[in-house]
């Protein structure tokens, strides 16, 4: 299931992160061999993952940011018969349970604000096993280890990552990738 994410991460691991369609050319052109979908609609979320997959690269969307669809199961289910993403992307510990009993690659997004959000964060993780983790912003190299440490699952950091050296202290740190909406980064 997760193996070409991982044969994807081993050929580059910049991720491009896109917000609008304007980008989803830029990103299918750039080095990235893997596309994150931040935001879309109902309406076109299926005719941008035909795009990236028909570029020979793999896509993983937000399902929690798609306007239109519902953050339940239903709507999951829907996703996986006929949008066909290679995997989604979530901040609802509910929907990783879903996507993991329909056998789908689940990365699951948090938030790090505080010592909180940190310890929730990885219990979540120990209790959910998610394929991966998105931890925001990117730009912790501490606790990006702490993750890394704690978790035994791949890290991915994303926010905020402004240059080559905040991916050269993501990957130090333990990340196995960096997602970017900043189109420069996608191309070191």
């Amino acid at each position: 299931m997760g193996n070409e994410f991982y044969n994807r991460l081993q050929i580059n691991p910049i991720i491009a992160a896109i917000k609008d369609k304007q980008q989803l050319d830029r990103a299918i052109k750039s080095p990235c061999e893997i596309i994150f979908v931040l935001k879309s609609d109902i309406f076109n979320i299926k005719s941008i993952v035909d795009k990236i997959r028909a570029s020979g690269k793999v896509v993983y969307i937000h399902v929690d940011l798609i306007d239109g669809l519902a953050k339940d199961a239903l709507a999951l289910k829907y996703v996986y018969e006929n949008i066909n993403p290679d995997g989604i992307i979530t901040t609802k510990t509910n929907l990783v349970k879903v996507s993991k009993s329909l056998n789908m690659f689940v990365i699951q997004r948090f938030f790090i604000l505080d010592h909180l959000s940190l310890d929730t964060g990885i219990h979540s993780i120990e209790s959910m096993r998610p394929n991966a983790v998105e931890i925001l912003p990117g730009i912790m190299p501490k606790v990006t280890k702490i993750f890394t440490n704690k978790t035994n699952v791949p890290i991915i950091t994303g926010g905020l990552i402004m240059d080559k050296e905040d991916v050269v202290q993501s990957l130090k740190a333990g990340a196995v990738a960096i997602s970017t909406s900043k189109e420069e980064i996608w191309y070191m």
